[in-house]
C-alpha cells in the first residue's frame, strides 16, 4: 500500500453505544462496527438476498 488509509468511516451515529458503517476501499465491502462499554463488534452489512452490500 503507498500509505493511503484502507479503511473509510462512511457514516457514525451514537452516545452511550457507538455504531459505524466502514468501507473497506480496496473492495468495498461495508461493515457495521458496534461499540458499548467495554464490548464491541463487526460485522459485514448485507442485502436482503444476503450478499454483502459494496460501495463502489
Amino acid at each position: 500500500m503507498n500509505g493511503d488509509k484502507r479503511f473509510e468511516v462512511k457514516s457514525s451515529q451514537g452516545i452511550m453505544e457507538t455504531y459505524r458503517v466502514i468501507v473497506d476501499k480496496k473492495t468495498g465491502v461495508n461493515y457495521l462496527y458496534v461499540n458499548s462499554g467495554t464490548g464491541g463488534g463487526l460485522t459485514v452489512l448485507v442485502d436482503a438476498e444476503g450478499k454483502p452490500i459494496v460501495t463502489k
